[in-house]
């Protein structure tokens, strides 16, 4: 080791050991990582998809009861014309998305007629009941009336 002053070598070595060290102590965490994130991320999707369920059958609802409404309240309307309107709209629109449909019509106050659907929209865990969707609409009763009359 006798070298002169003038020439200065450095050597660096890998620690070899420490890097393996490391290696070894983070294998599989990625696989812990995995099993504890895949139940929630499931859990955030079937959420999504659920709620999306909800919505739409919500707008099945609300889309019936304004047919509903809008056949009761037409002029000389028979007095069940807005419930059976809605139930056919549904019949015809609602076999996939709604289930328990009750429908309702009403007179809310003099000259108005509403329509209220309830049911409950499909769930995708079986065995449970899906969420509650209750809609209503409201129209006036259309009437003859003649210029400068009430």
């Amino acid at each position: 080791m006798n070298r002169p002053m003038t020439e200065l070598t450095l050597e660096v070595r890998p620690a070899r050991g420490r890097t393996r060290l490391r290696e070894q102590g983070d294998k599989g965490s990625m696989s812990v990582e995995f099993a504890i994130l895949f139940p929630a991320l499931l859990l955030l999707v079937t959420a999504i998809v659920q709620f999306g369920l909800w919505f739409h059958a919500r707008s099945v609802a609300l889309a019936a009861a304004q047919e509903g409404a809008a056949a009761a309240a037409s002029y000389q309307a028979a007095p069940d014309s807005g419930a059976n309107r809605a139930r056919a709209f549904l019949d015809a629109h609602a076999a996939d998305t709604l289930s328990d449909i009750e429908v309702a019509q009403s007179a809310p106050a003099p000259g108005q007629v509403a329509v209220q659907v309830t049911g409950r929209a499909i769930s995708l865990l079986p065995g449970i009941d899906g969420p509650t969707v209750t809609q209503l609409a409201e129209a006036p009763l259309e009437r003859f009336t003649v210029a400068g009359g009430p």
